[in-house]
């Protein structure tokens, strides 16, 4: 007899390993009452996707998939990329922790592209670089339902900044997207400011802690000043000295758009390179956010 009264399933490090999956996965298969399933760190594996995979394949009613740290790689992926493509019905989908490399990212890119029912994502902390990572961003541009998307902790590098760049383009849903700690320099900065640039419904982008320099901080700001119709409303960069023109971007696009929250390395507050103990004495504050959060450009104690 099916127990009708649990809709939340927290079976999260257990080291279940794929022997268990495929019990839980067989019980879920039958199950029309399930639909928030939690199997981070379980050591589920490629028998663990194997079953996940064929029961998605026949679950309707699973809305939130938690399988990170299950040490799932680009074979798993295939069986993965399989259920993504097929399923309509999750709406969210944890797979960080993993040990996916570049085929995954081919496999699971052209998934993405198919899929019409996720809206959150996250692939964090895998092993996604130039080749996978442009083919993660290549099903993100042809993706028309996904709304946040996490590819923190990986290393997209200039390339896959390139093909995320373009998605930006294309894309017209995406409301969130996290690429911080990813190798991405000035030039992949720029890329995925030619994308800003265009893009009307992004609201949060997170960059830190990419070596993206101040060069690849203004391009950034001034692709938002060159799209009037930018959705933006939180941006964060990453914790650099702020050179004259940084600072003064910040304060122009501030007056531009009054209600961006703009973070430089987690903090409001963007520090001004080290000049004389003179002129830091007398460097006044300039420029507040709106609705008092600032955005004051500060001098730094020598």
């Amino acid at each position: 007899m099916v127990d009708t009264s649990v809709l939340t399933l927290d079976l999260s490090d257990n080291w279940l390993q794929g022997e268990g999956a495929a019990a839980i996965a067989e019980m879920l298969k039958e199950n029309y009452y399930i639909s928030a399933v939690d199997l981070s760190d379980n050591k589920l594996g490629l028998e663990g996707a194997k079953a996940f995979s064929a029961m998605l394949l026949e679950n309707t009613t699973i809305v939130s998939l938690q399988l990170s740290g299950n040490e799932f790689d680009d074979h798993a992926a295939k069986y993965l990329a399989d259920a993504i493509a097929a399923n309509s019905k999750v709406e969210i989908l944890d797979l960080s922790y993993n040990m996916f490399d570049d085929k995954a990212g081919e496999i699971l890119g052209m998934a993405i592209a198919e899929n019409i029912g996720l809206k959150e994502l996250k692939i964090s902390w895998n092993h996604f670089h130039s080749q996978g990572a442009a083919a993660l961003a290549k099903g993100l541009g042809a993706n028309t339902f996904l709304k946040v998307l996490d590819v923190s902790y990986n290393g997209f590098g200039n390339s896959g900044a390139a093909a995320l760049g373009e998605a930006l383009k294309a894309n017209n849903v995406l409301e969130e997207l996290n690429i911080s700690n990813n190798r991405i320099s000035v030039e992949g900065a720029l890329h995925i400011a030619a994308g800003l640039k265009e893009n009307k419904t992004l609201k949060r982008l997170n960059m830190t802690r990419n070596p993206i320099q101040s060069d690849g901080c203004c391009g950034v700001l001034k692709a938002l000043q060159a799209n009037s119709g930018t959705g933006i409303e939180i941006l964060d960069l990453p914790d650099i000295p702020v050179n004259k023109e940084l600072a003064e971007l910040c304060d122009a696009v501030k007056i531009l758009l009054p209600n961006l929250l703009l973070r430089h390395g987690g903090n409001t507050k963007l520090q001004r390179k080290s000049r004389s103990k003179v002129e830091l004495r007398t460097q006044p504050k300039v420029g507040h956010l709106s609705g008092g959060t600032s955005c004051a450009v500060a001098a730094a104690d020598a």
